[in-house]
């Protein structure tokens, strides 16, 4: 049993390395790569539940659960997080700091408004605020966040 101790030991911190890695190469862990993880996740749930429960999904034939559609859904989660790193070496190698941070902002401003469409669909209530919140995030986004590149 000992033996089993060591090797989850070993995993964990294996995973722990890649884990920081991953953090590293995505510009480190900050406010707007915390904002678009999460927003990034909350939409995948939510997505999941409105196919699972509501059987409303426009990514199936049916509306149902698609394990295809989940996966393109996974796919795209992770294209928009190798943007963020190719966003992450554009600042390097300019020496600018924004472009990241544009990146992340347009796509949390992005997930979060797909969040909305999901809550909608199961019937949630939300403020309209939220909603006009998110398009300025979004349009923010588009626009930069300002900043002299030389």
């Amino acid at each position: 049993m000992e033996h089993a101790g060591t090797i989850k030991n070993g995993v964990l911190a294996f995973l722990a390395g890649v884990g920081s890695l991953i953090a590293n190469q995505l510009g480190g862990v900050d406010e707007t790569l915390k904002l678009l993880l999460g927003c990034i996740t909350v939409d995948y749930i939510t997505g999941w539940i409105v196919a699972a429960v509501f059987q409303r999904s426009d990514k199936s034939a049916g509306g149902g659960l698609d394990s295809k559609a989940g996966f393109k859904g996974l796919c795209r989660k992770c294209a928009i997080l190798l943007f963020v790193w190719l966003a992450t070496l554009l600042d390097e190698a300019v020496g600018a700091s924004y472009t990241r941070t544009a990146v992340c902002l347009f796509f949390a401003a992005n997930e979060g408004l797909s969040i909305l469409e999901n809550l909608g669909i199961m019937g949630i209530p939300y403020p309209e605020f939220i909603k006009n919140a998110l398009e300025a995030l979004k349009k923010k986004g588009e626009q930069g966040t300002g900043g002299d590149i030389s």
